[in-house]
């Protein structure tokens, strides 16, 4: 009735100035995870009926050895943490690359977010951004809207979440679109 049908993605994002940076900061977040920890995570994660988490599993079978699943699709936070535990790793030019090939199979919508939260939303706000708008993939009609909305940390686009604390004050785009204080730092 009237609707239009929109398609997105959830991921995180580790970026640096190269891809050698991002690799290694990718390392870093599972570093002193020993092999029980991982084991026991999954064991945990296996009792949900959820398919996407089953899915997820799938990915990386609880292994550190197949957390490479795509071209700069890193798997490994997915090893302890349940929903969203796939990260875009690599260089601003390389994420920009993976986006605009996510956006050509039609999705346009990209809720995004890193570890730390805040630093994670400047590397992309400072390093991908300028490199999609020199794309022309921000603007009317492409992903700029979509990307604008940066999860950091508990600062959340729409403002409240049910059961988070809300830091900073949620703001408006230009277009109207709800965005976080951090988006907004990086816009």
């Amino acid at each position: 009735q009237g609707r239009q049908v929109r398609f997105g993605i959830r991921l995180h994002v580790i970026l640096r100035e190269t891809s050698e940076e991002a690799w290694q900061a990718a390392d870093r977040l599972i570093a002193h995870l020993d092999d029980d920890t991982i084991a026991r995570a999954q064991a945990s994660l296996a009792r949900f009926d959820s398919v996407g988490q089953q899915r997820m599993a799938e990915l990386h079978g609880g292994s550190r050895d197949k957390l490479l699943v795509a071209p700069n699709l890193w798997a490994g936070i997915g090893l302890v943490r349940g929903g969203a535990g796939t990260a875009l790793v690599g260089s601003h030019e390389e994420v920009a690359d993976r986006i605009a090939e996510y956006h050509e199979l039609g999705l346009d919508h990209f809720v995004l977010s890193g570890y730390p939260h805040l630093e994670e939303a400047y590397h992309f706000g400072e390093g991908v951004r300028p490199v999609l708008a020199a794309r022309g993939l921000l603007g009317d009609g492409a992903v700029e809207r979509r990307v604008a909305r940066v999860d950091a940390g508990h600062v959340l686009a729409a403002g409240r979440h049910r059961g988070t604390r809300r830091r900073g004050r949620a703001r408006t785009s230009s277009s109207g679109t709800p965005r976080s204080s951090a988006a907004s730092a990086c816009a």
